[in-house]
């Protein structure tokens, strides 16, 4: 199934770029520092989820060496 459109190759319309919509969302979404996109918040919580699993191996491995303690 194709894209819907214009019929136009080349040629779109976008009414919340002309509305100002996108704009106004891409400044709020730099002024709070959390992507108001849904892939972005997914990126986001994956990079610190990446950074935490390093830690969160250390302190099991600290567990389980008191475990056997």
């Amino acid at each position: 199934m194709g894209r819907k459109g214009s019929g136009i190759p080349g040629l779109s319309f976008s009414w919340r770029r002309a509305l100002g919509i996108s704009q106004a969302q891409a400044r709020l979404s730099r002024q709070i520092g959390i992507p108001l996109s849904r892939s972005g918040r997914q990126r986001r919580a994956g990079k610190m989820a990446g950074c935490c699993v390093p830690l969160m191996i250390g302190a099991g491995l600290v567990r389980l060496v008191l475990w056997f303690v």
